[in-house]
């Protein structure tokens, strides 16, 4: 019987090569989930506009900050109560931001402010740390 297998050498080069290619590709990759989390955030807050805008179709107003974004989840129990409001809400439930933290809303329910305070959780900041406003796009 004639077995072949691999030799500890080989292996120990295929494992160079990985490492190497690795090394080489890690700081592109990790580099971008920076951007990812940015360009997710503004998606997130895409989503929370349009559930906001049929909020308003049907009840003529936006949630106010006293409801807040949880009036799109589940009818309001304070405040101006919806006249109409969608049976199975208008978001299947409240994101949070990529971070982790809660959007920040706040509405006098004619208009509103949503914005998330970026990877650092403060205001202000600048890059990933600055703060995403739907204002802004």
């Amino acid at each position: 019987m004639n077995q072949r297998g691999f030799t500890l050498i080989e292996i120990l080069v295929v494992v160079m090569i990985l490492g190497l290619l690795i090394s080489l590709a890690a700081p592109r990759i990790i580099g971008r989930t920076d951007d990812a989390r940015v360009t997710k955030a503004m998606a997130d807050i895409k989503a929370i506009e349009e559930a906001l805008a049929l909020y308003k179709l049907d009840s003529s107003r936006y949630p106010t900050t006293e409801q807040g974004l949880l009036a799109l989840i589940e009818q309001p129990t304070t405040g101006d109560i919806p006249r109409r409001w969608r049976e199975d809400g208008y978001l299947e439930r409240v994101p949070l931001d990529p971070w982790d933290n809660e959007f920040i809303f706040a509405s006098d329910a004619r208009s509103y402010i949503l914005r998330s305070l970026g990877a650092d959780g403060a205001e202000g900041g600048e890059g990933v740390d600055a703060d995403i406003d739907s204002r802004d796009f």
